[in-house]
């Protein structure tokens, strides 16, 4: 199943996140490296969220990303969501047309 974690990041996010960056990849690389993650990154003009896709049957495992990505312990992140997607298109697609 596909979900997406939302996260709303803080006004200074773009020049506070680089003390962290590398860990916070490699945390996010070890996820797509099981499958579990299959896209991630921040959205521009203006960066205030990161979205991060994931494709797992069981949503902890996105609540253990949160709890050891560095960007969450860092206070780089005000809040979070994780929301259900159903997805329609795409080779990876849970239903198919």
């Amino acid at each position: 199943m596909h979900y997406l974690l939302i996260y709303d990041v803080v006004d200074d996010y773009a020049s506070r996140r680089q003390p962290y960056r590398q860990e916070h990849l490699e945390l996010a690389q070890s996820f797509a490296d099981r499958g579990e993650l299959e896209l991630g990154g921040a959205l521009d003009d203006p960066v205030d969220q990161a979205i991060l896709l994931f494709r797992v049957e069981d949503p902890k495992k996105i609540d253990e990303f949160v709890a050891q990505d560095p960007y969450v312990r860092h206070g780089l992140i005000q809040s979070w969501k994780v929301r259900k997607w159903l997805t329609v298109i795409g080779k990876t697609a849970q239903v198919k047309l």
